[in-house]
This record gives C-alpha cells, structure tokens and sequence, in this order.
C-alpha cells in the first residue's frame, strides 16, 4: 500500500512539472522579446542627445532649437553619403551617416546662406521628406522646408531651383549618387521642363501620407535593373542598416506636449557658429563607402580673420532685424 501511493505521488510530480516547463519556457522568451524590442515611445530629448556628438544645436528665427551638422562644406541632404531604396513606402533614403536615422526621417531641412544647410526637428517619420519632380530623362528632388506638408509637395512645392538635385533617370539607383548630380547649372532649364511626381503611400499604422517618388515599374525601364521592394523592420536601438534582405531602422514615436523641458545639453550661440564655406567635416559614416569627398578628414580654405569678423558683425545684425527669409 505504501508502495503505491509512493508510485502514485511519483507520477503526479512528474505530470506537474511537465506541464510547468512549456509555461516557465515561454515566459522567459517574452522577457527576452521585451528586452531586445522596447516601447519606442520618446521625446524630443532623444534628438538633442543623439544627434549633439555629431553637430551644433543652436537657436534660429521662429523654428527653435535647429541642428547644424558637422558634415563639410558641400553637404546635402538626401544626396551626400547615401543613396535611395524601394520599400513598401516608396523610395526611401539609406543614410551612411550614424545619424541618418533621424534628421533624413523626421523634420525639415532648410538653407542659410551663412550657416548653409540645418535642421528643424519634427515628430512624424516618413521615407523620405523631399518633393520629387521629373523631366525627359532626369529625376530630381529637394528636401521640403519646414512648414511644408504633404499637400503642398504635390502640388509643386520649393522652386528654389538651386536646392535641387537632379540625375540622370539611368543613374537614379546608383550606391554613389553623389558623383551622378547633374551641375547645378543646368538646374533652371531642367526645372523648368520637368513636371511634379504626386504618387502617395498612405500609412494607415501611423496615420501618415507620404510622397513616394517615381514608379518602380519606370525606374526599372529607366536604369534596366530590377526593382525589388525591400521590406522595413524597427530596429531597438539608434541606426539604419540592411541586413537579411531587410531595411531595419529606429523609427520611435515622438510624442511632445506644452509641458515638454527637452532641450540640448549644449546650445552654442548664433553668433559663434562659423559660416559654412568655413567648416570642415569629420568623418561620421557607419562604413568607409566609395565616397571619397569625405573618406578623409575635409578642411575648409583659410580665410583672413577681417573677412570672418565682418561676417559675423554682419550676421549679427541680421539676427536683431525682423525674421525674414534670407535665401538667394
């Protein structure tokens, strides 16, 4: 007797924990999801911190808080150090720069013609901030500006003819896109025979409308290669990268409210920021790519220290005037 209710309390333990072990299993593998995966939910303070080792934070006009990057003299955006990618939202751009997962995914672009090209930091993501247009045989693009939504893109946008990039419809998926863009001088005439590109992608899961660029059907005919839509993944931490075929990127939701106290750690002052024809870059890109303009540390021409004075004494005055718009 005594020897089965030995046997029989030998088998409700085994039984029992057989049934516990599937249970501890699969919470220690939600655990593990949570960790490597967690609320991407942040502030405006994720920008000011992450992007401060790369760049300036100073104060500009009506936009606030605005990001100059440390990037070289012939910087542009969504043309240096980067080249575009099909995904399910459209052409999309893939930053060599460790900070290209935010200011080529959130905010606006602007240009002054001293401090040259800064960003105004912005709450949604999308693929790409730019409006496209095209003409018999070129592709072009050109960051939208700050206050530029998504209807005025399509309906034409920035005629800053300058700001604008254009490259042969053959060259348009080149790694090395940078060494495609026709000189800017043929900027005008292009322009002006070249019509707006309104295809849209509406992204029901952020309740967000993007302007997707040309049609993967014509780049195909244009470049002859094939276009093959690389799928986008959230990445868990600060970057963008391809990796299995895939487009991962660290797209959190921003959230900002009245009551938001984010700000730089550092903020320099309007008038010590140096005129962009003045600053070098430093290297920032994720990989030494092909892009040999900025393979090597960049130095900016020496100027004579009267030249630098006055242009500070002259932007100086600029700022104590009524904000303007000083572009060309």
């Amino acid at each position: 007797m005594k020897l089965l209710k030995s046997l029989t309390l030998l088998l409700v333990m085994l039984v029992t924990s057989c049934v516990m072990r599937p249970s501890l299993q699969s919470s220690k593998n939600y655990e593990s999801r949570y960790e490597s995966y967690p609320q991407r939910n942040a502030s405006y303070q994720l920008f000011y911190d992450q992007l401060s080792p790369y760049g300036q934070w100073t104060t500009y006009q009506n936009y606030g808080y605005v990001w100059i990057p440390d990037a070289g003299r012939n910087f542009y955006p969504y043309l240096t150090a980067g080249r575009w990618v099909m995904t399910e939202y459209g052409w999309t751009w893939l930053s060599d720069y460790a900070w290209g997962w935010a200011p080529f995914h959130y905010g606006r672009w602007d240009y002054d013609n001293y401090y040259g090209w800064f960003w105004v930091p912005g709450q949604e993501w999308g693929p790409s901030w730019v409006i496209w247009r095209r003409a018999n045989g070129y592709y072009g693009w050109t960051p939208m500006r700050p206050g530029m939504n998504i209807n005025l893109s399509i309906t034409g946008g920035s005629r800053d003819v300058e700001r604008w990039n254009f490259v042969r419809e053959r060259d348009f998926t080149s790694p090395d896109i940078h060494r495609r863009v026709i000189d800017k001088r043929d900027n005008e005439m292009i322009f002006r025979n070249s019509s707006v590109i309104n295809r849209t992608y509406i992204d029901n899961s952020r309740d967000a409308t993007y302007v997707s660029g040309p049609a993967a059907n014509e780049v195909q005919r244009s470049t002859g290669r094939r276009i093959q839509s690389v799928p986008v993944r959230d990445a868990d931490r600060p970057g963008t990268r391809i990796s299995d075929s895939q487009l991962q990127i660290y797209r959190p939701r921003l959230e900002r409210t009245s009551s938001d106290q984010s700000a730089p750690p550092r903020v320099t002052n309007p008038e010590e920021i140096r005129p962009a024809s003045e600053r070098g870059g430093v290297i920032q890109r994720r990989s030494q790519a092909s892009d040999d303009q900025n393979s090597t540390r960049s130095q900016a021409p020496r100027k004579t220290e009267e030249r630098t004075v006055k242009q500070k004494e002259e932007k100086k005055k600029e700022l104590t005037e009524p904000a303007v718009r000083r572009r060309k």
